[in-house]
């Protein structure tokens, strides 16, 4: 306990606040298979594997990230969840393509890649030194909690895909944490965000279980509205979003954390004196 109680370095370049982003939700637009929830925050694809597009509501907000949880997986597919930017409104679409790549790719002003862990980056401009600098796992939350990209920091707790309380969940945990599950496995979270550059340009990062992977676009138009794409293709039937805070980790995520890495597994919670609403606040991540 003694470790976690150290000030945490939030670090001169990063900014220490920032405006508060309106909570993400899927687009009325979408494609001809997808169900939207009434809430629009759940997206599923009730038949075939195709026409399951997604966008974003509102455009993104410069480092706002559009984080969806994989919910549902459906066998018999060959090929998972893509994800990415369009510079195009949804709402002027003639027709929703019926994927993403390559039909919506080729009308343009749009960058999607399928999710993998190792080719959707694109080469560091200061050389493959810097590139092999980067590091393959992410650093524990209680030792770093946020993310930086860029000139951003996202806090990291809510990056992370997290198993179901249960007997093994503290293991399971731990795979989703050090992002060793296949990226497109259940529960794994998936974002995608944008971040300007001095020349007008802005680099597009897709994060992976708390994991930057690096730009996967560059160039894209930062003074034009960007709209994420969600692909709900294939063995993904259906995906949710998860809200982000932005500002300074709250004193009860980190408290959370510190409880959560004090116990053997989330279902021991259930035996500390604490009240029930914290208990059940610590088990489960919404």
């Amino acid at each position: 306990m003694a470790a976690v109680s150290e000030p945490v370095d939030l670090g001169a370049p990063w900014r220490a606040a920032r405006p508060e982003p309106p909570p993400t939700r899927f687009h009325r637009v979408h494609g001809a298979n997808i169900r939207v929830d009434p809430s629009g925050t759940r997206a599923t694809r009730v038949e075939s594997f195709a026409h399951g597009l997604c966008f974003s509501r509102e455009p993104l907000a410069p480092g706002q990230v559009f984080l969806v949880e994989i919910e549902e997986k459906e066998l018999g597919w060959c090929g998972h969840l893509r994800l990415g930017l369009t510079a195009l409104d949804p709402a002027t679409l003639a027709a929703v393509p019926e994927f993403s790549l390559p039909d919506l790719v080729s009308l343009g002003h749009t960058w999607v890649f399928a999710i993998t862990r190792h080719h959707n980056r694109v080469p560091r401009e200061d050389g493959p030194e810097a590139e092999a600098a980067v590091p393959s796992r992410p650093p524990a939350l209680l030792v770093e909690p946020y993310l930086c990209i860029e000139q951003f920091r996202i806090p990291r707790d809510r990056l992370v895909g997290r198993s179901r309380p249960g007997l093994y969940s503290h293991l399971l945990d731990q795979l989703y944490e050090l992002n060793v599950l296949p990226p497109t496995a259940r529960r794994s979270r998936l974002g995608v965000l944008f971040c300007p550059r001095p020349d007008g340009t802005a680099d597009m990062h897709i994060v992976i279980n708390g994991e930057d992977m690096g730009p996967s676009a560059r160039g894209l138009p930062a003074a034009q509205p960007l709209y994420a794409v969600v692909d709900v293709f294939a063995s993904t039937k259906s995906v949710r979003l998860v809200q982000l805070e932005y500002g300074l980790p709250s004193l009860q995520t980190l408290c959370r954390l510190v409880i959560q890495r004090s116990v053997v597994h989330r279902l021991a919670i259930d035996g500390l004196h604490l009240p029930k609403g914290l208990k059940d606040f610590c088990k489960y991540d919404t």
